[in-house]
């Protein structure tokens, strides 16, 4: 089973930028990989997707032309550059293998990891 450790998150005020990183426990050169975040009380969101080649990418309305996805090709580690941060954007962030189909979870993941904390104050 795959599992993911995300790191990078922090406390930034509005405007600033952060850098996450997500690292597989295992080999996941082959999947494509996504981001997606969570605040308090609400559900789950889709932040940004990219193919397992890294050719494809693909964001959310609320974070396109402020954060750029990305993946390294040595390790099998994923990466997610925040800039122009919002307060809107303060929630947990995970990543998780998707579908680029629907840039969805694959439904059989169910190894979500503790996600990394980005707080962003106004």
């Amino acid at each position: 089973q795959v599992h993911m450790v995300e790191s990078g998150g922090g406390l930034v005020q509005a405007g600033g930028s952060l850098r996450l990183s997500c690292a597989a426990s295992r080999r996941t050169f082959n999947y494509a990989m996504g981001w997606f975040r969570q605040a308090p009380g609400k559900e789950r969101d889709f932040v940004a997707g990219i193919s397992w080649s890294g050719g494809s990418t693909y964001y959310a309305d609320s974070v396109k032309g402020r954060f750029t996805i990305s993946r390294g090709v040595v390790k099998n580690t994923v990466y997610l550059q925040m800039n122009s941060l919002k307060p809107e954007d303060t929630a947990l962030y995970y990543c998780a293998p998707v579908d680029v189909g629907s840039w969805s979870p694959i439904r059989s993941f169910r190894s979500w990891g503790q996600g990394t904390q980005v707080t962003v104050s106004s």
